[in-house]
């Protein structure tokens, strides 16, 4: 059940319940100023590629204290930015947005009201209902005439630069097609003139008959380190259908990716005695270039590269953007078959 209602602000917030009946959102009665929009897409000629320029983001929220967060629910007095005293999983307009207005738009996506929890601790039902929100979400905000490309995705730990800790993710809705999914689809265009098949679908073959890398799988989907892995810790989840994007999804196939991205998560969790941060990015087609090209997919990796050490970029990877990898993907592959989950 989908529930919309407005914050204080004007900002747009959303109830996402397993339920079957609407909730009744209380108003928001904090008094907040404007939301800074100060948003600047700026080409870089030489790379053909856009830079968001979004100043105002330098005051936004800073890792505060549990008792501070403002993702978890109003409770006691104290007023969040989610206005009720509980919820399922809630989508509300970022305050301090990388795009906004004609430069598109962002959301913050909490899977959870618990702080103490994360997207692998939730049970498979909450999962599934992450994914609706996430293919209902991706669906409106394609129908905004400046949005070409809708990007779920999930900053996980404070090694990679979250500012808050209740477990949450976010949706960028871009004004232009980002740069991975250019260069991708370029290849698999190529690819498909000279061999009259989809990259995408012969990069998921090879793996599923290998077998080498595959970490999880079921029916719908199967999850497995690439080869040519850039992450010391790396695994993508791709559909056995080419779909272009969550929408496309049936019901089958959206309680079978609640399963296996769980089960991902999981492992890649049980790997060492700490929290593993990551990155969860889900690659769906842009929104009028190009869908018959796309296979919808997550890449999701680490820094951790072993316990109580992180990957950081070299001069090679940041200046070039030629990756070296320390940890050999067949061997990730085989520690994340073998973790045992909690």
């Amino acid at each position: 059940m989908r529930t919309a209602a407005k914050l204080a602000d004007g900002r747009q917030v959303i109830f996402y319940d397993s339920g079957g009946d609407p909730r009744v959102v209380a108003a928001d009665p904090r008094e907040l100023g404007p939301v800074a929009t100060d948003s600047q897409p700026r080409h870089d000629p030489l790379l053909d590629e856009w830079v968001v320029v979004a100043s105002h983001r330098q005051h936004r929220t800073y890792l505060p204290p549990a008792a501070q967060c403002p993702l978890c629910p109003s409770r006691g007095g104290r007023y969040t930015e989610v206005p009720a005293p509980d919820y399922e999983v809630v989508v509300f307009e970022n305050r301090f947005p990388t795009l906004a207005g004609d430069s598109g738009r962002c959301e913050v996506v909490c899977f959870t009201s618990d702080h103490a929890a994360s997207f692998a601790t939730l049970p498979v039902q909450r999962a599934r209902l992450v994914v609706d929100a996430w293919a209902d979400r991706t669906a409106e905000l394609s129908s905004l005439p400046v949005v070409e490309q809708v990007y779920p995705f999930e900053n996980r730990g404070q090694e990679i630069g979250v500012t808050l800790h209740h477990p949450h993710g976010q949706i960028y809705a871009f004004p232009f097609v980002t740069p991975r999914t250019r260069q991708q689809l370029r290849n698999v265009r190529a690819h498909l003139e000279r061999t009259g098949r989809n990259l995408y679908g012969d990069v998921l073959a090879a793996q599923r008959a290998d077998g080498t890398r595959v970490v999880a799988g079921n029916e719908h989907w199967t999850a497995f380190v690439p080869p040519a892995a850039r992450w010391p810790v790396e695994v993508h989840v791709y559909p056995h259908r080419q779909v272009p994007d969550l929408p496309a999804l049936t019901g089958a196939e959206r309680d079978s990716l609640a399963a296996v991205y769980l089960d991902v998560l999981r492992r890649m969790e049980a790997l060492y005695d700490e929290p593993l941060p990551y990155i969860a990015a889900w690659h769906q087609a842009p929104v009028r270039a190009d869908r018959d090209l796309a296979w919808l997919h997550a890449e999701l990796f680490s820094v951790r590269r072993a316990p109580g050490r992180l990957k950081y970029l070299a001069g090679t990877e940041s200046g070039m953007g030629a990756f070296s990898n320390d940890v050999l993907p067949e061997d990730a592959a085989r520690r994340l078959r073998e973790a045992r989950p909690n």
